[in-house]
């Protein structure tokens, strides 16, 4: 139990109702998990009002609301406290109940529409082999120094996220590394966290049916790098023009990393093969695993931030060479009969692209690039042209297929992708709405030393139709399929 005013240090409050000085059980903003004495924080959701439960809340034991509209009948024996904003109450007084946990460790935010799971789950990876505790918080999961938690979220909610990180606390972790999602600086969830340091990786074409414009997106984004404190350090991509605005207001100590442009910390690519690249970074030659320009850029970023954060320059280049690739990030595997396959995340027009010219700049004109990609259903559909433009340009032959469509009918988020083929491109492409057989055509297409790429769900092992989710994990297909052609 803990008293509610201590609690509340920092919340922009703008009326009391009752007493602070009550003991409270946990805090909780579903009215579904309130028992008896908790706090009920009711937040305003894009389907659903947390407002419109407040009285099943207290039916079933809060004794303290927290809202930003108070009701008009009060409840005898209940506190209300008017707020603000109730989504950046509910993570100022997140922290507070559990201690105020992020003070306590080195957490470094990672954020940018592509490369936040790799550059946060190989800095974890890297420390970890460095003898270190280490947390992470990422869309693919949850790790406490050795123990593994499923991730429901990219950022995942305030609670959770000072749950987990009171937990690495109390094992000693000194370092965390999380991904921060446009969604969740938005919605508030990393408010109240106290960030060593925060990363930008780049800015591309995502999310727009969440956030109304590219601009909105941007300065969300910004929003992030505007509240790190004097003593951390903000970590930009010079090869990027939306580094420098994330810059522009940040009190965090600056950096800027880069291939292309001026920065502190450079790398060029001296060679590149499907089994890694030789790079040279900040004047050194360093081996990786990691395959493609955009891998060269995370990275350099994990290379600066290891540096940052106190570590030894040569010793981070020799845990750099030790680095295993991430699970659905450009992981692939070689055939008997010496047919690649390739599995990624890329789910962005950007991404794609990325992916695709560094296989073409990698392969030799013998070969045949087959890329089997599709769009989610129910969010961003200005991206599903851009996605068949790319892919239908950049290989030699793309079938467009299901990627969680979700409510939305398969065919029509197809017709919008097949839209964004040119002309000459129209008999590269074809269209087969089950993920799993278009996977199989594409393995059926492809002869000895050709390529396979499977863009799109990378890490994920489920497919979601009409709101229910069953198995699907695209490595795992494709390596059964490819052994069952073998035979």
């Amino acid at each position: 139990m803990i008293v509610l005013k201590d609690i509340l240090y920092k919340v922009t409050i703008n009326a009391v109702v009752g007493t602070t000085n009550v003991s409270i059980n946990a805090i909780q903003f579903n009215s579904r998990d309130i028992v008896e004495n908790d706090l009920f924080v009711a937040i305003k959701g894009s389907l659903a009002d947390g407002h419109d439960y407040i009285e099943k809340a207290i039916e079933q034991g809060a004794i303290v609301v927290v809202c930003e509209n108070l009701p008009e009948e009060k409840n005898e024996g209940v506190s209300y406290i008017k707020v603000e904003n109730s989504s950046s109450a509910l993570a100022i007084m997140a922290s507070n109940f559990y201690g105020n946990p992020s003070a306590n460790l080195k957490l470094v935010g990672v954020t940018g529409t592509n490369g936040k799971t790799t550059i946060a789950t190989l800095l974890f990876q890297l420390f970890k082999n460095a003898g270190y505790k280490v947390g992470l918080l990422s869309t693919v999961v949850i790790k406490v120094n050795n123990q593994d938690y499923k991730a429901t979220h990219t950022t995942p909610d305030s609670l959770t996220i000072n749950r987990y990180l009171k937990q690495m606390n109390d094992e000693g972790v000194e370092f965390c590394f999380m991904e921060v999602s446009s969604h969740g600086i938005h919605q508030k969830r990393t408010e109240g966290l106290e960030f060593k340091g925060g990363i930008f990786t780049n800015l591309t074409h995502d999310h727009l049916d969440y956030h109304d414009t590219f601009a909105d997106y941007r300065d969300v984004k910004k929003s992030f790098f505007d509240n790190l404190g004097k003593n951390a350090f903000a970590l930009t991509n010079a090869d990027d023009k939306n580094g420098a605005i994330m810059l522009q207001n940040t009190k965090a100590k600056q950096y800027k990393y880069g291939l292309k442009n001026y920065a502190d910390y450079t790398a060029q690519i001296l060679e590149h093969s499907f089994s890694g690249m030789l790079l040279k970074v900040n004047g050194s030659e360093v081996w990786t695993k990691l395959i493609g320009g955009f891998n060269a850029s995370n990275v350099l970023a994990i290379y600066a931030t290891a540096e940052l954060l106190g570590l030894e320059k040569t010793e981070i280049l020799r845990l750099i060479s030790a680095l295993e690739s991430v699970s659905g990030r450009f992981q692939y595997l070689i055939s008997e009969s010496k047919i690649t396959a390739i599995v990624d995340y890329a789910h962005t027009p950007d991404a794609l692209k990325n992916v695709l010219e560094t296989i073409n700049s990698i392969r030799t004109s013998n070969e045949e690039l087959i890329t089997v990609v599709g769009c989610g259903g129910d969010r961003d559909i200005t991206k599903r042209p851009k996605m068949g433009h790319i892919a239908s340009a950049l290989s030699t032959k793309a079938i467009f297929t299901s990627d969680n469509p979700r409510t939305e009918q398969p065919e029509i988020i197809i017709e919008a992708i097949e839209k964004g083929v040119e002309p000459q491109n129209f008999k590269k492409t074809m269209s087969i709405a089950d993920r799993k057989q278009a996977i199989k055509t594409a393995c059926q297409l492809a002869n000895t030393g050709d390529i396979i790429l499977i863009a799109g769900k990378g890490h994920e092992t489920y497919q979601e139709v009409n709101g229910e989710r069953s198995d699907f994990d695209d490595f795992k297909i494709v390596e059964t399929l490819l052994k069952q052609l073998q035979k």
